[in-house]
C-alpha cells in the first residue's frame, strides 16, 4: 500500500489540489513507511531531491490526526538563511492543513518571539543558537530545573516559578525535531552543542521526541543516525533508495592567472544563470571584481557580505536569467536558488561531498544535465579536480568523524547550565553531559578534574551546592546579556560598512581595518571595489564610495587546510598512472602531462616516492595533512636537527650533508611499535604544538585540555602509523 494512502486524508487532498502533486518520489515513500512507523532516521536524497517533503509529510500528518498543545516539532538549520529560503515552502505545508509555523533566529524581532511564546505555532524553525537563547535567556521565560519533568518544573519563589512553569509547557508537547544539512553539524562543536540543547529540551517533553536529519551527501549514515539518536529509545533507520542515474557534463580547465580564468568564467556565465564557488571569501571578492570587468551581471554570497546584499543576490536569481553569483559554501547548503544552467568552480573544492553538493544545484529541469566547470589557477588544483571527479564516479564520499571527547562544548554547557538555572548542582551536570554522544568518551575523573580546574581560575563558582558563573566567565563573556555565551563559535571583532546612502555592504575584520587609511585605502566587498571615505570606531562602522580599484580582503584567522587520506591517494593514482580523463580541456591535459612528466621514475601507485636533491629530501606520501604533520613529529624525535616541513602530499626533510641512507633508516625506526605507544613521548608533541585558537573557551580550559584539543586537530597518531604499516617497504629507490 503507498504511504500517500495512509497520510491525513486532509494532507492528501492538499498535496493533491495546492500542490499538484499525483504521487511520492521513492525517498518520500520510503521515509514515509519509517516515520509513520515512530522510528527515528536520516534520509538521504541529492539536492532538490525531495527530502523536506520526506520528513514533513509524515509529521503533519500525525500532527493533523492528533493536534498538539501548542509547539510540536522542531526544524533546526545550520545558517539562516536556510531557514529564511525553507520558510515560504513549510509555511505553505503547514498552513495547507490548518497549522502554523514560526521562524526564530537573531533577526526576528522581539514583538514576534514575544507573539510566539504567548501563542505557540505547532512548528518552530530556528538555529542551534537560538535555542540556547531559549533555554538561558531571562526574558524569554525559560529557565527549567534540569532534572525536573515537565511538570514538576517549578520554582518555589514567585517570578521564578512563573518563569519555569513557562518553559515546562513551551516544549511540554514536543514530538519531533528536524535536522537539515546535517552533515554540516554532525562531528562539530556546533552539532555537539545541537545535541546537548536537545537533550535537554527532549527532557521537557512528555514524549520520547523523534529524530530525524536530512542530508544529500554523507559517507558513513549509520554513525550519524547512531549519534542522532542520542538518548531516545525509538528504533532507527537510514532511508537512502537507489537513485536515478544522471547524466553529468564535467569540465576541468587551466589558466594561467586570475584575469584569463575570470575572462573564460564570463563567456560561459554570459545569458545564464550561473554558481561559481571560491575557496576563500578573498578569493570570492577577486573573482567577482574581474568578472565585473568583463560587463558580467556578478551578486557576492559570503558570510562577510550584508544580509541586503546576499538577499538581493538570491532574490535576482529567483526572477532572472542572465546573473551570476559568486560564493563559498554559503550557497553550498540547501538554500534553494532556483533552476541554475551552469556551476562554475575557482580551482577545486577540498571534498567529494562540496563538489557532489556543489554540482547538485543543476540539472534539474528536464533534459538538463548536472554540471560543474573547473577553472583553475594551478596544477595543483588540476590534479585535486581529477582526483575528486574520479571519487564521485566510484560513488565515495568522506565519513564524517564523529567524536565523543568534545571539551569546548563540555565548557561552553558548564557556564551555559550555570547561567540558565541560576547555578546547577555538579551531579546534575554530569548526568545530562554524560549522555550527549559528543561527550560520552570523557570520563567521571576527567570531568571532576576539569571542574576543580575552571573553579580554581575562577570560571565557576560553587554557592550552597550549585555552580554559577564566576568572575573569569563573567569578565569574558557577560556583555551584551551574555550574547557571546549562546554560540560555540566565535563572532570576531568587525566593522560594518556603509555606503553614503546608508546602504550596508558587509563587514570587515579588525585587522583589515587597522590596516585603512581615510580618503587613501580601497578595499573590495560584494564584488565591487569601495575608498573609505570615514572610519567611525566609535560605532565600529566605514563609510565608503565607489572607486575605479581595490584590494582583496581579509578577515583574520588561520587554520591549516588538511586534504583527506583517500583524496590525495587519488592525486597519487592520477600522477603515476598514464589514463586520459576525457573532461580535461586541452589545457588542463597539458599541465597534467607535464606533471607526470616531472615525477617519472619517482612516484609508483599507492606508495609514492623519494625525492633526494643537496641537503633536502622530499618525502611524497601523498597520505593527507594531518598524517604527514604526524610523521613530521614523529621523524623529530629520530632527528632533533632536521628542519622538517609537511603538507598534504610530503613531507620535506632538510639538513645540511643530509644523505638517504640517514633518512631510510629513519623511516624503518619509525615502524617500531615502541614510538607510536610512549604515551610521554606524544605528550610532549602535544605540548610543542602551535597553539591554534580552535574554540573561544580555550582561555577557560586547563593545559591538558587545551593540548589535547589542538592534538586532535593537527594529529592522527593511529591514522600515521596505519599508514607506515601499510606501505612497510614501499618506498622506491
Amino acid at each position: 500500500m503507498s504511504v500517500f494512502s495512509r497520510l491525513a486524508p486532509r494532507l492528501q487532498q492538499a498535496i493533491v489540489a495546492r500542490l499538484g502533486w499525483t504521487g511520492l518520489r521513492p525517498v518520500q515513500e520510503e521515509a514515509g513507511r519509517v516515520l509513520l512507523e515512530g522510528r527515528n532516521a536520516v534520509i538521504l536524497a541529492p539536492t532538490a531531491g525531495g527530502k523536506t517533503e520526506a520528513a514533513f509529510f509524515p509529521v503533519l500528518s500525525q500532527l493533523v490526526d492528533e493536534p498538539p498543545e501548542g509547539l510540536a516539532a522542531l526544524y533546526v538549520a545550520p545558517i539562516k538563511a536556510l531557514l529564511n529560503n525553507q520558510a515560504p515552502r513549510l509555511g505553505l505545508y503547514t498552513e495547507m492543513v490548518g497549522l502554523r509555523r514560526m521562524v526564530w533566529h537573531g533577526d526576528v524581532g522581539t514583538h514576534a518571539r514575544k507573539s510566539f511564546l504567548g501563542d505557540p505555532t505547532e512548528l518552530l524553525m530556528t538555529t542551534p543558537e537560538s535555542l540556547e537563547v531559549m533555554l538561558v535567556s531571562q526574558r524569554v521565560d525559560t529557565g527549567a530545573a534540569l532534572s525536573c519533568g515537565a511538570d514538576s518544573a517549578v520554582s518555589s519563589n514567585g517570578a521564578g516559578g512563573h518563569r519555569r512553569r513557562s518553559v515546562s509547557a513551551l516544549f511540554a508537547d514536543l514530538r519531533v525535531v528536524v535536522i537539515d544539512e546535517i552533515h554540516a553539524m554532525a562531528g562539530t562543536d556546533r552539532g555537539a552543542h545541537l545535541m546537548s540543547v536537545l537533550e535537554r529540551l527532549v527532557r521537557l517533553s512528555r514524549h520520547d521526541v523523534q529524530r530525524i536529519g536530512l542530508s544529500a551527501t554523507v559517507g558513513n549514515p549509520d554513525a550519524i543516525l547512531a549519534w542522532l539518536q542520542g538518548s531516545s529509545g525509538r528504533p532507527g533507520s537510514v532511508v537512502d533508495p537507489p537513485r536515478d542515474p544522471r547524466r553529468r557534463q564535467l569540465l576541468v580547465v587551466h589558466r594561467e592567472d586570475l584575469d584569463a580564468l575570470a575572462r573564460d568564467a564570463a563567456l560561459v556565465a554570459r545569458g545564464r544563470k550561473c554558481l561559481i564557488f571560491c575557496q576563500s571569501r578573498s578569493m570570492t571578492e577577486a573573482v567577482a571584481e574581474q568578472l565585473g570587468r568583463h560587463d558580467t551581471p556578478v551578486f557576492v554570497h559570503h558570510s562577510a557580505v550584508s544580509k541586503e546584499e546576499r538577499e538581493r543576490a538570491e532574490e535576482r536569481f529567483h526572477h532572472g536569467s542572465d546573473a551570476c553569483i559568486v560564493a563559498t559554501s554559503t550557497l553550498e547548503l540547501g538554500i534553494d536558488v532556483g533552476d541554475l544552467d551552469r556551476v562554475l568552480q575557482a580551482e577545486a573544492p577540498d571534498t567529494v561531498s562540496s563538489f557532489m553538493q556543489r554540482m547538485g544545484r543543476t540539472g534539474r529541469r528536464a533534459g538538463q544535465a548536472a554540471n560543474t566547470s573547473f577553472f583553475c589557477e594551478t596544477a595543483e588544483g588540476v590534479i585535486q579536480a581529477v582526483a575528486l571527479v574520479e571519487l564521485a564516479k566510484r560513488g565515495w564520499v568522506e565519513s564524517i568523524r564523529v567524536t565523543d571527547r568534545c571539551w569546548p562544548v563540555l565548557v561552553h554547557q558548564l557556564l551555559a547550565l550555570a547561567l540558565a538555572y541560576d547555578g546547577v548542582p555538579v551531579e546534575e551536570a554530569w548526568d545530562h553531559l554524560h549522555r550527549v554522544p559528543d561527550l560520552a568518551g570523557i570520563q567521571r575523573a576527567e570531568f571532576d578534574r576539569l571542574l576543580a580546574w575552571m573553579l580554581r581560575d575562577h570560571s565557576l563558582v560553587e554557592v550552597g551546592g550549585r555552580l554559577v558563573l564566576g568572575p573569569k566567565a563573567e569578565r569574558r563573556f557577560g556583555r551584551r546579556n551574555f550574547m557571546e555565551l549562546f554560540a560555540v563559535f566565535s563572532s570576531p571583532q568587525s566593522y560594518r560598512v556603509l555606503t553614503t546612502a546608508a546602504q550596508p555592504l558587509g563587514t570587515l575584520s579588525q585587522g583589515f581595518v587597522d590596516r585603512l587609511c581615510e580618503g587613501v585605502s580601497c578595499f573590495l566587498l560584494a564584488g565591487r571595489p569601495w575608498a573609505v571615505l570615514h572610519i567611525r570606531h566609535d560605532d565600529r562602522s566605514i563609510v565608503v564610495e565607489p572607486a575605479p580599484h581595490g584590494r582583496e580582503p581579509t578577515w583574520g584567522g588561520y587554520l591549516p587546510s588538511f586534504l583527506g587520506f583517500e583524496l590525495c591517494q587519488t592525486a597519487l593514482e592520477v600522477l603515476a598512472g598514464d589514463r586520459d580523463y576525457g573532461y580535461l580541456h586541452e589545457s588542463a591535459r597539458q599541465v597534467l602531462a607535464e606533471r607526470r612528466a616531472t615525477f617519472a621514475g619517482v612516484l609508483a601507485p599507492h606508495v609514492g616516492g623519494v625525492e633526494v636533491d643537496d641537503d633536502e629530501i622530499r618525502w611524497w606520501t601523498f597520505a593527507g595533512g594531518r598524517i604527514n604533520g604526524t610523521l613530521r613529529y614523529a621523524l623529530n624525535t629520530l632527528h632533533g636537527g632536521w628542519k622538517i616541513v609537511p603538507d598534504n602530499y610530503l613531507v620535506k626533510v632538510r639538513a645540511e650533508g643530509l644523505q638517504e641512507e640517514e633518512f631510510r633508516e629513519a623511516v624503518e625506526r619509525m615502524h617500531e611499535p615502541a614510538i607510536w605507544e610512549d604515551e610521554r613521548l606524544w605528550g610532549e608533541v602535544a605540548a610543542s604544538l602551535p597553539s591554534y585558537r580552535l574554540s573561544k573557551f580555550q582561555a577557560l580550559m586547563p593545559l591538558w585540555v587545551q593540548r589535547e584539543v589542538v592534538g586532535a586537530y593537527l594529529l592522527d597518531v593511529e591514522g600515521a602509523r596505519g599508514w607506515l604499516e601499510l606501505f612497510a617497504g614501499g618506498l622506491t629507490s
